[in-house]
């Protein structure tokens, strides 16, 4: 889209140009110049309006860092779910970072891409669900992908599918309800490709 707007703002651009030196050169020669009004055709141009998505994924990450742990990085719980996404150290395994936890808490690079990799992890474990359901509403309430990979975080995958397949509500251990996730953070367009 980029490459067609500089493309065309190029050529209006020579035309402007060529038609300025056109006018400029006869204007400078010795013949008057003289524009009949018979030869003027205005032509209209119709512009497609290609609507944009904005990418939201540093919102929503920052959202839920913002839940989890008012964004920090070196935040424990009292369950022991570590960094500004409270991440448990069987989550972290499963995602194949072997870390302790000194190391994982001193490194936001770190959490933000066992972030990134754990939303692409439950992405694919969730691919149908988030197929189905993107865009349906249940009890009045609007579904997307955001809302289905933020109760994952919360609940996980397992649990995520067992509420769209039976209604069943997952609490964690403070007492936050999966659906809680799943409606707070609907509604952002995510770019995890």
């Amino acid at each position: 889209m980029k490459i067609i707007k500089r493309t065309l703002f190029v050529i209006l651009g020579a035309l402007m140009l060529m038609s300025f030196t056109n006018i400029y050169l006869r204007m400078t020669s010795e013949e008057p110049l003289v524009i009949p009004k018979n030869d003027v055709v205005l032509v209209p141009i119709e512009i497609e309006k290609i609507p944009i998505e904005i990418d939201q994924t540093d919102k929503f990450l920052d959202a839920i860092g913002m839940r989890e742990s008012s964004n920090r990085y070196d935040v424990v719980n009292g369950w022991g779910y570590m960094g500004k996404y409270q991440f448990g150290k069987r989550t972290l395994k499963a995602l194949g970072y072997d870390v302790s936890r000194k190391e994982f808490l001193n490194s936001p690079y770190l959490q933000e891409k066992a972030m990134l990799d754990l939303l692409h992890h439950n992405r694919k474990l969730l691919k149908s669900y988030i197929e189905y359901w993107d865009g349906k509403h249940i009890n009045g309430k609007r579904i997307t992908e955001s809302g289905i990979l933020a109760a994952a975080h919360l609940a996980g995958p397992g649990n995520v599918k067992k509420f769209f397949r039976k209604g069943v509500e997952f609490k964690d251990g403070n007492g936050t309800k999966m659906t809680s996730y799943l409606t707070q953070f609907s509604g952002y367009k995510l770019n995890l490709d």
